[in-house]
């Protein structure tokens, strides 16, 4: 599975990165105003640290703006993957951007399976189901990752399910073990996926007996 995080802040992207952890990143017009910086300024910078996709989204609704778009965000650095809303228009563009831009396209805002099909069908490199909104009005957003998955191996699409809208470490477990290929989660979350009590409580142990010892390393 791949991690990519959910965040413009070039701070903890970098953190992540350092890790080892990163495979990609994915930002919104949200994460953009949440970063108070301009949209090309800090896709580039997150671009300059991350050498996997960086989704930056279109803000516009029509196909010929989009497109318009599209051009000005691909030209920000090689690794920008154009983010286009669910929408008929969204998926047309997402058709041209991959047959006549070949650059990659994530389909985001995805609530249903059958909104899946079409961006699979579309060519999109990336949907982005919102599981933790779908779980906001009382439904398990869990199962719909599992229909597409179904769905995905049923016709060999190669579109990767790219889980967002991720809220907690079960997510992301629960997205694992049904086989989504990606999950993008705030840095808190991804950082969370350490944290055991028992891991923990044996280093604690671990610790109070080797200073027992007298003895050092190197």
């Amino acid at each position: 599975m791949k991690f990519f995080v959910d965040t413009a802040d070039v701070k903890d992207i970098r953190e992540l990165n350092d890790l080892g952890l990163l495979d990609g990143v994915t930002t919104n017009p949200s994460l953009i105003l949440k970063s108070g910086g301009k949209i090309a300024e800090v896709t580039k910078q997150i671009c300059d640290i991350v050498k996997g996709p960086v989704s930056a989204e279109v803000t516009a609704t029509e196909y010929s703006e989009m497109m318009q778009q599209a051009k000005v965000l691909a030209k920000i650095a090689d690794n920008v993957c154009i983010k286009v809303p669910l929408t008929l228009d969204g998926l047309k563009a997402c058709k041209t951007i991959r047959t006549e831009m070949n650059r990659l396209v994530n389909v985001t805002l995805c609530f249903s399976a059958n909104q899946a099909l079409l961006a699979a069908k579309a060519g999109a490199s990336f949907i982005s189901p919102f599981v933790g909104r779908i779980d906001d009005i009382g439904i398990d957003g869990m199962e719909l990752i599992q229909e597409i998955r179904q769905i995905y191996d049923n016709y060999d699409f190669q579109t990767e399910i790219l889980v967002a809208s991720v809220r907690t470490v079960n997510h992301v477990k629960q997205a694992a073990l049904i086989g989504a290929d990606v999950v993008t989660a705030p840095p808190a979350t991804l950082k969370a996926l350490v944290n055991h009590p028992l891991t923990d409580k044996g280093l604690a142990a671990f610790l109070a007996d080797w200073a027992k010892t007298g003895q050092s390393i190197g």
